[in-house]
């Protein structure tokens, strides 16, 4: 038995799969954000501690 498969249900089902992977993707990249974040706290690892600062711009 073959099952017929309407263009628009599928076009459909593929954007929401889409949609769930981007969406997932998202979360993902924020939680491993908020956990890196707090790991570099707990182990005391300064970020910016290795970055140059530049003096501030006088006017005269």
């Amino acid at each position: 038995m073959i099952a017929y498969i309407d263009p628009s249900v599928a076009t459909y089902a593929v954007q929401a799969l889409a949609g769930i992977a981007i969406a997932g993707g998202a979360v993902l990249s924020v939680k491993l954000r908020k956990a890196r974040k707090k790991a570099a706290e707990k182990l005391n690892i300064h970020t910016d501690g290795k970055k140059e600062v530049e003096d501030e711009v006088k006017e005269f």
